[in-house]
């Protein structure tokens, strides 16, 4: 009996050391598993633990961080990654262009590695948070702000890790998702308050023009308010925390005036006028800002009509023997090259000769011919006196000089009716008169005054012409911006026109054109124009303007050359490749933005200035700046 008695307490006993022990056990495990963030907030009850998703715990986090107005570390580093990549996008876009592959391939991999630790990381953070039912709001955000912290260490670590064995200049994102989603909201809370100004301004037209009442009052005040703040941020990052406060009084004051004015009918009309109202305005404003860049294209700045002003008053200043220009026995040798300019500004002529020079390989071949109006004539013959081109030929000449211009062709020319008087000028229309201006020559290229030279022109001397009178970049590419079809400036409705033309004949550019004066000459295409123009006058047949009339005059005698010779756009295209621009041996400012203007696109103008000589005492003198 003593020794069963024994047996049930030993049995007892360890009954009761098993109970004990095996919780301290199993809680010793759990203990060595928790990471130190979940170790200090491990809770006693264990019977209640209760798993959430790691969506749902940020959700909470973010709805908690907004109620009570918590600033975490990740609207911080958030906003300096996208103020950053931002400031920086333009200088890194070329830098980074070589190895680009290279890091996307490393961030694919880094981001997949990342993602794999978060998701263990996170999953850790759940089993640590087990059980916490009852504890408050702020141990909620200020385990998610912890946790977060730890992940962006993590995610920071890596990106250092990838800057440090490639290029320091390449930025490289911890997720593609959250570089798209920067820029979803970056402005979000700007383009709200802008929308709330404007219902802010319907409801108050809706009140009486002499109200004082209390809501009047307020929209006034939330107006001037919002207002202030949009004049001194454009960017969500920039936008401060009274600034918030002051988008969140509004929301609260239109509530209130919803319930004042509930009528949705009125609202929509009343917002339709301002819809229409503003529309009319824009119309408005684009038609003057048109005319006004027009206007400014065909004015002259200040600074080159100084240098105008001073070079002639310089070229008569000297004696009749010292005006002649060196090497003048090679005008009239066939086989120099031989290039036409026409022009009646001194910069512009400048930058084309001295372009073209730099480019060449033979320059001692090259032989310019520059026609010029009355007006311009001496400035720009005293700038070449004083800045010889090297040793290229240059021969000035006035159109005046051209007797049988003013004899025979003036009346016609006269009769153009334009508001721009470019088109009816002498210099416009003298290329069609090639043959008559250079009788001793085979071949010429012109070139428009408004174009630069990158490249050696000397191989297009060499381009066969197949027995075309014109060999010219064509722009009739559907593909590019370019496109210029035939009935876009020759009316198709007229009986002649559309029974001498085809509508889709492909078109051509001038400003380089390299043109065969023999075959010219045999065709004789003078007569051709010069048909054309008079009936032009008779009846519309064309807009203002030469191109047309080239169209019609070289129509099938048009040779198309590689496009690399000839880019245009540069004068009213801001979205012209890099690529093509870098890769062509002539770039042309074609349209009203020219680059001696203030109103030039800034990106293209640095390959205009650079054959500038800036440091002359004449543009000096006269504030000619780049």
């Amino acid at each position: 009996m003593k020794h069963f008695r024994r047996c049930v307490r030993s049995f007892l006993l360890l009954l009761l050391c098993v109970s004990v022990l095996i919780p301290i056990i199993f809680v010793t495990i759990k203990l060595k598993h928790l990471s130190p963030i979940g170790q200090k907030e491990f809770v006693e009850d264990l019977s209640a633990i209760k798993y959430r998703t790691d969506a749902a715990l940020r959700h909470n986090a973010i709805k908690q961080e907004a109620r009570e107005d918590l600033k975490g570390p990740k609207q911080v580093i958030y906003e300096d990654r996208v103020v950053n990549y931002s400031a920086n996008e333009d200088s890194e876009t070329e830098e980074s262009e070589n190895d680009g592959d290279i890091t996307d391939l490393l961030e694919r991999n880094e981001t997949n590695h990342e993602r794999e630790e978060a998701q263990q990381f996170h999953q850790r953070e759940i089993s640590s948070m087990a059980g916490e039912k009852g504890q408050s709001h702020q141990t909620t955000v200020e385990r998610d702000h912890n946790a977060h912290s730890q992940y962006r260490r993590m995610i920071d670590k890596k990106i250092k890790e990838v800057k440090d064995g490639h290029s320091n200049q390449t930025r490289v994102w911890p997720d593609h998702s959250l570089r798209s989603q920067s820029y979803k909201v970056t402005d979000v809370n700007i383009a709200k308050m802008k929308d709330l100004m404007i219902r802010a301004k319907v409801y108050l037209n809706f009140a009486p023009p002499d109200s004082k009442s209390r809501l009047v009052k307020d929209l006034k005040q939330r107006i001037r308010e919002v207002g202030r703040a949009l004049s001194q941020a454009t960017k969500d990052s920039r936008l401060s925390e009274s600034s918030v406060q002051k988008l969140e009084k509004m929301e609260a004051t239109l509530s209130k005036a919803s319930l004042v004015y509930p009528d949705c009918s009125a609202m929509v009309s009343k917002l339709r006028a301002m819809t229409q109202n503003t529309e009319e305005l824009v119309r408005a404003q684009k038609n003057q800002a048109t005319y006004l860049v027009r206007l400014a294209g065909r004015t002259t700045p200040k600074g080159l009509h100084c240098l105008s002003m001073q070079l002639t008053a310089e070229y008569f200043a000297l004696q009749p023997e010292e005006r002649q220009l060196p090497n003048q026995q090679k005008l009239q040798d066939a086989e120099l090259y031989h290039y036409a300019v026409f022009s009646d500004n001194v910069l512009a002529c400048a930058v084309v000769v001295n372009s073209t020079i730099s480019a060449a390989m033979e320059s001692e071949k090259i032989v310019f011919h520059v026609v010029a109006d009355s007006l311009n004539f001496p400035a720009i013959s005293m700038w070449f006196l004083l800045n010889p081109p090297g040793k290229a030929t240059i021969q000035i000449q006035s159109i005046d000089d051209f007797e049988w211009l003013s004899t025979k062709y003036n009346i016609t020319l006269k009769k153009q009716s334009s508001s721009d008087p470019r088109y009816g000028s002498e210099l416009n229309h003298l290329r069609f008169y090639l043959p008559d201006v250079f009788p001793a020559l085979d071949k010429i290229v012109l070139l428009d005054h408004d174009v630069v030279v990158q490249g050696d022109l000397t191989e297009l001397w060499s381009v066969n012409m197949k027995g075309k009178v014109n060999g010219a970049v064509e722009t009739c590419n559907e593909s590019e911006a370019l496109l210029r079809r035939m009935d876009m400036l020759i009316n198709f409705s007229d009986p002649l026109v559309s029974k001498s033309f085809n509508v889709n004949a492909c078109t051509w550019a001038f400003g380089m054109n390299l043109f065969d004066l023999q075959e010219w000459r045999r065709k004789n295409l003078n007569s051709v124009y010069h048909k054309y123009l008079q009936l032009g006058n008779e009846r519309s047949l064309w807009q203002a303007g030469s191109l047309p009339l080239g169209w019609i005059t070289f129509y099938n005698q048009t040779m198309a050359l590689d496009r690399r010779w000839h880019v245009l756009g540069l004068g009213y295209d801001s979205a012209v490749r890099r690529a093509d621009i870098e890769q062509a041996a002539v770039i042309h400012y074609d349209g009203v933005t020219k680059p001696w203007l203030d109103i030039a696109i800034r990106r293209y103008k640095g390959y205009w200035t650079k054959y500038v000589k800036y440091d002359h005492p004449y543009l000096q003198q006269c504030n000619i700046q780049e």
